[in-house]
């Protein structure tokens, strides 16, 4: 998969255009920043929540940017996140291959 071709994509974005990657704690903390202009996206667009003028309107964008810190704290940390990814889904279609049929809130 791609995964792993994006983790080196970053680091080498971060190795070339930036000083060095952020410390853990303050790509966390931009990782919830990203993910609440997602959460703001969603409410405004999908939600009851009023537009602003000043909102960014890119989900695309916002997701993106998501990915990229999540990219960031898995090569800073040592996470092979397309091992991860893959182990995910794996664990995911022997749990859940019949778990979400016979739910009937989602008929």
């Amino acid at each position: 998969m791609y995964i792993k071709k994006l983790q080196e994509k970053v680091d080498n974005w971060i190795n070339t255009h930036g000083v060095r990657y952020f410390n853990e704690l303050t790509n966390m903390a931009q990782l919830t920043e990203e993910v609440g202009e997602v959460a703001r996206i969603i409410s405004r667009r999908y939600g009851e929540q009023s537009t602003k003028k000043s909102d960014s309107n890119d989900l695309g964008q916002e997701l993106a940017d998501v990915l990229f810190v999540v990219l960031c704290l898995a090569n800073q940390t040592g996470v092979d996140l397309q091992q991860s990814f893959d182990n995910m889904m794996e664990m995911k279609a022997e749990r859940d291959h019949k778990r979400h049929h016979t739910n009937k809130k989602l008929k």
